[in-house]
């Protein structure tokens, strides 16, 4: 008796491309679903006037690009702070906690992380922990990379404790709009416990994320470098 041919596994062929295109595609953050679908919709109405369709083809394209939300892999160590968002460090510095953080009024250790318009813009949670707090502040849209933009820009402001229960060390992490950005999301809600790496929110178009760590907290990055949400050691509490 013939025996049947074995199936082929499917990660070698449909599902294996499927797999390939998910991991070389990024998804999308819903938040900019809108910012994609209108042009789009637009370039497929206009497809038989290309001055009208390629145009909108193109900023459909430069949406997804910027709403993109690669998946990140943190790392494992316990007590550790990563950065909360891709872009350069621009700033490790010590400064004065924004008042709603509720981190006191002493200057504590800082690294504040520059967003261009071609970084992710999809914000990481630094630290492991229970969400303490979630203030927004309006204010100016000064560019996100002068070090006045901490305090006079626009911006919304988290903390976070760390430990199962919410009583550990306190990190605050502070969304800053720029000259661009001019819409500030977060997800998050006063009592969420929320896991290393996680997506809490995105600035729409060039911003800047500062990280206030504990008092005593040596940074483990220095101005210049680049940094990757989620998976870039800024510090460790242990």
């Amino acid at each position: 008796m013939a025996r049947r041919p074995a199936r082929p596994d499917a990660r070698t062929g449909a599902g294996h491309l499927i797999d390939l295109f998910q991991e070389t595609v990024p998804p999308i953050h819903r938040g900019g679903i809108g910012f994609i679908a209108g042009p789009a919709a637009v370039a497929v109405l206009g497809r038989g006037h290309p001055w009208i369709a390629r145009p909108a083809l193109a900023a459909a394209g430069a949406s997804a690009l910027f709403f993109r939300n690669p998946s990140r892999v943190p790392p494992t160590e316990p007590g550790l702070v990563v950065a909360p968002a891709d872009g350069t460090v621009a700033l490790v510095d010590e400064a004065v906690p924004h008042p709603e953080l509720g981190l006191g009024d002493q200057p504590v250790p800082r690294v504040s992380t520059f967003l261009s318009i071609f970084d992710v813009h999809v914000q990481r949670v630094p630290i492991a922990g229970r969400v303490l707090s979630v203030e927004h502040k309006p204010g100016e849209f000064l560019s996100a990379d002068l070090p006045e933009a901490s305090t006079a820009n626009e911006r919304t402001s988290m903390t976070l404790a760390t430990g199962p229960d919410g009583t550990g060390p306190q990190v605050g992490v502070v969304q800053i709009a720029g000259l661009i950005a001019r819409r500030i999301v977060n997800e998050t809600a006063v009592g969420d416990d929320l896991g290393l790496g996680d997506t809490y929110g995105l600035i729409r178009f060039g911003s800047r994320v500062d990280v206030f760590l504990p008092p005593g907290t040596v940074p483990r990055v220095a101005v210049g470098q680049r940094a990757v949400g989620a998976e870039t050691v800024f510090a460790s509490l242990r």
